[in-house]
């Protein structure tokens, strides 16, 4: 199906003016991520916030950095946010979320953000950018104290990507039991590697059907699709979603992940997971990063801040 006749119309007159976009592939991935890190170091910071980065270790011996974001001026100790930036699981960085925490920080009375530089595929592939993710999450709850953090209170998410390794996380920290996690934000999530919906075939803007094989194909090491892929790496095959946080979901009702991400909504709701789905209308993938003005990101925007205000306020 070609989505376009039904794009939002403010959505459909920015995407006109885009130039065409190539497919993901190995020949255009390293300009992509030379594209990714300039425009997410050409964001002018506010000023509110203060940062500092860190390098972690993950049990392989991985090197990664992670960006903690703590308000200025504002007395801790408060909830942490653990977030995984987006990219494909080939590309983006987490320079992409200081946005995000110069918003956010202040806005929920001081929340400590901490966003995940974790390794990129195909040079790391799974299991290693999960372990990254773990890794950090157990560094948050170990140095809780020093970075200001209430003991316990420590959220994840992420987008499409970042909603994969935050949907991950969650069923790893389950299964592993030793750190808890309060709640998961999951945008557009990338969940199902099998690309089996009506929807992960749309020819559809942003992300189309060819960089999603890509995407996968690179963090599977060319097992996309296999039988015995596990639901740490594609959430979507899991079959006990028991147990997991409260659960938010954003996603486009254009978007190829659209299918997969109301299914695993729905899922986890009869599983016993308080869940806050959100489809927005004419809404392609990536359009609350990539259309930020439009009345529909907008709102996407305001309901995930409700949202997170009102777990994080608990």
């Amino acid at each position: 199906m070609d989505v376009t006749p039904l794009l939002d119309p403010e959505i459909a007159e920015l995407l006109a003016a885009m130039p065409p976009a190539s497919p993901l592939s190995n020949d255009i991935l390293p300009a992509i991520r030379t594209m990714s890190r300039r425009m997410a170091e050409a964001y002018q910071p506010t000023g509110e916030v203060e940062r500092s980065n860190h390098t972690l270790t993950s049990p392989d011996g991985h090197e990664f950095t992670v960006r903690v974001h703590r308000p200025i001026g504002i007395d801790g100790p408060h909830p942490a946010i653990v977030w995984m930036h987006g990219g494909g699981l080939v590309s983006g960085s987490h320079l992409i979320d200081d946005g995000r925490f110069d918003r956010w920080s202040p806005r929920f009375g001081g929340v400590v953000g901490i966003a995940v530089d974790y390794g990129l595929a195909p040079e790391r592939s799974y299991p290693g950018p999960l372990e990254d993710c773990y890794t950090t999450l157990a560094w948050v709850h170990h140095n809780a104290a020093e970075l200001g953090i209430t003991p316990g209170r420590v959220g994840i998410g992420g987008a499409s990507a970042g909603g994969n390794q935050a949907a991950g996380l969650a069923m790893l920290a389950r299964d592993r039991g030793d750190y808890q996690i309060d709640f998961q934000a999951l945008i557009y999530p990338m969940l199902d590697d099998r690309m089996i919906t009506p929807s992960s075939g749309w020819n559809a803007p942003i992300w189309p059907p060819a960089s999603n094989h890509f995407g996968w194909s690179a963090y599977l090491q060319g097992r996309r699709g296999a039988d015995d892929i596990p639901a740490y790496a594609a959430p979507s095959r899991a079959t006990d979603l028991s147990g997991l946080p409260p659960t938010f979901i954003g996603v486009g009702a254009l978007d190829g992940f659209v299918d997969e991400d109301i299914d695993y909504a729905n899922r986890l709701m009869r599983a016993g997971v308080p869940v806050e789905l959100h489809v927005y209308p004419g809404a392609p993938h990536g359009f609350d990063l990539m259309m930020v003005n439009t009345t529909v990101a907008r709102r996407c925007r305001r309901d995930l801040d409700e949202w997170l205000e009102a777990q994080l306020c608990r």
